[in-house]
């Protein structure tokens, strides 16, 4: 019975200790993932996309939420930067769902691109053809 016992919480440490180290590898894994958006290197952005799928399995919209970049999402911060190319990659390979869902400062992307006068954007004429 000990045996079990010792057995199972060597399984469950385990588990834990790979988890730990499969969270962390995601985060380096994106971890210039902002300045790739901000150069506006849509074949770097690319590529780092392909890796995160391939590597984790992860696709955009796994990930999109859980990334800022100074506090704005990286469709804002593509926004902010002029950064046309990856901007508009982001926004095509979003789900429509996800591109109208509020993000962690409760506006949607219209609503913000309204607030910060963006509308003349060329991601945000992208953004409203997807919608």
């Amino acid at each position: 019975m000990l045996k079990i016992v010792k057995t199972s919480i060597l399984v469950a440490t385990a588990s834990l200790a790979i988890s730990n180290v499969a969270h962390a590898n995601i985060n380096d894994a994106l971890q210039n993932i902002c300045t790739i958006v901000q150069t506006d290197d849509k074949g770097e952005l690319r590529k780092k996309m392909k890796k995160v799928q391939s590597d984790y399995r992860m696709k955009l919209k796994d990930y999109y939420s859980g990334v800022t970049c100074g506090g704005n999402s990286l469709i804002r911060t593509a926004m902010l930067n002029n950064a046309v190319e990856t901007g508009t990659l982001l926004v095509k390979k979003m789900p429509k769902s996800d591109l109208t869902t509020p993000e962690q400062d409760g506006k949607t992307l219209q609503a913000w691109i309204a607030e910060n006068g963006l509308d003349a954007s060329p991601i945000s004429a992208v953004l409203k053809d997807r919608i």
